[in-house]
């Protein structure tokens, strides 16, 4: 017999984090610890506004499947009890660490993957000045980083940009809109970005405009997040996205994701894996995805003041397994 624990968690931010939705002060998450012959496999989630979650609402869905986990639910079953979102991810990320422990292996030998000695993961740069933002770049680089993701707005495009291109002439550069761009005008931004050597945009318009992309010719990949959750997703993103970003907390945990994964790239597209603001539990129930990723995008515990234990290895730019 199983038992079940579900619980909220706040963690402070050690700065504020500002995307085109707002500011972050703090990470809250939803925590599924599932216990069996006294092994305990943990599961977390972010609960996401923009998709319609809350940490109330996030709980009450947890709290349905409760019954079913203490009987001896599997992964399999839970995908048909829970639909994809925040809820299943923390207990399907759980059952797969309760599986790992007992069985004495870790999650990456379970998924059939041998992880690097690091990750290389971007460090994002979020919504200021461009002064501010160039600033910040140049910290990041100057600490290791190699790879910086870009939040940006509607606003001072150009002047952020090119502020911080000139701040970290080298680094590999990619850019998150968020949802906040329209198509009028989207075609000379990405001509901006691309004379600037960015690598790739990240979703910049509102997943319900994504028709504006069909056929449209770009300089530049352009990445779907809001618009890619699971394997459903795909076919309304084909002649529209070069590349999805795939986050647990979209495809509710990691059984979907590698299945989302392996159809991605058989149908031509390009992997990005991404997080929430989080702690090191979901990272590293996220990274068996890495080894596929083009970039992988997992700093979600950097920005927070105190990370759980045990935490992962993080030097700037890089996760040390």
């Amino acid at each position: 017999m199983r038992s079940v624990k579900v619980y909220q968690e706040s963690w402070p931010l050690h700065s504020p984090f500002v995307i085109s939705r707002g500011t972050r002060n703090e990470a809250v998450v939803v925590v599924v610890e599932i216990e069996q012959d006294g092994i305990k496999g943990v599961g977390e989630c972010t609960p996401y506004p923009r998709y319609g979650e809350s940490v109330e609402s996030v709980m009450a869905q947890i709290m349905t499947v409760v019954e079913a986990l203490e009987s001896g639910a599997t992964r399999e079953q839970l995908q048909t009890l829970l639909p994809a979102g925040a809820a299943r991810n923390a207990v399907d990320c759980a059952l797969w660490d309760l599986d790992a422990r007992s069985q004495g292996k870790p999650l990456s030998a379970l998924t059939g993957v041998t992880l690097p000695e690091f990750v290389l993961t971007a460090q994002t740069v979020s919504i200021g000045t461009p002064e501010q933002m160039a600033s910040s770049a140049a910290v990041l680089c100057e600490k290791g980083a190699r790879l910086l993701k870009i939040k940006l707005d509607d606003r001072l495009i150009t002047e952020r940009m090119v502020a911080i291109r000139a701040a970290v002439p080298t680094a590999t550069l990619i850019v998150d809109a968020n949802e906040s761009w329209s198509s009028d005008g989207l075609a000379a931004r990405c001509q901006l970005l691309a004379d600037l050597g960015v690598a790739m945009l990240e979703q910049p318009l509102p997943a319900a405009e994504d028709s504006q992309l069909e056929n449209f010719i770009h300089p530049l990949p352009i990445c779907a997040d809001e618009s890619c959750h699971t394997r459903e997703s795909l076919a309304g993103l084909t002649r529209r996205y070069d590349m999805v970003n795939i986050k647990l907390d979209k495809t509710g945990g990691l059984t979907e994701a590698l299945l989302l994964s392996e159809a991605a790239r058989e149908q031509g597209f390009e992997v990005m894996l991404g997080c929430m603001l989080c702690t090191s539990r979901a990272i590293a129930a996220a990274l068996p995805l890495s080894v596929a990723a083009r970039f992988a995008d997992l700093d979600g515990p950097t920005w927070l003041a105190v990370d759980v234990e045990p935490a992962l290895n993080y030097s700037t730019g890089a996760i040390h397994l």
